[in-house]
């Protein structure tokens, strides 16, 4: 439980991460389209989705050879922590 919490706490310690999984709770989106709809740096995207990915909170849904228009959504674990965050109201 400790490391679901750990894990909770990296994610909702940025507001760059949050939304990263604010925008991917609704599917698949690139690093462009995340920061046009959270009105955000896409280099701040960027090092977010690198970090939220060395966690394995987002994926990568393209071959990883594709460097332009990479889609980025969340895994299984990620999607659970996002509801967590949600249901426990740390996404404000």
């Amino acid at each position: 439980m400790s490391s679901q919490w750990d894990a909770i706490g990296f994610i909702i310690s940025s507001k760059y991460r949050l939304a990263v999984l604010n925008v991917l709770q609704d599917g698949p989106a690139t690093t462009t389209e995340i920061a046009n709809a959270e009105s955000l740096s896409p280099s701040h995207v960027s090092r977010a989705l690198r970090r939220l990915r060395n966690r394995s909170i987002v994926e990568l849904v393209v071959p990883e050879e594709q460097r332009k228009n990479r889609r980025y959504d969340l895994t299984t674990k990620g999607d659970r922590m996002w509801q967590k965050i949600q249901s426990a109201g740390l996404a404000d």
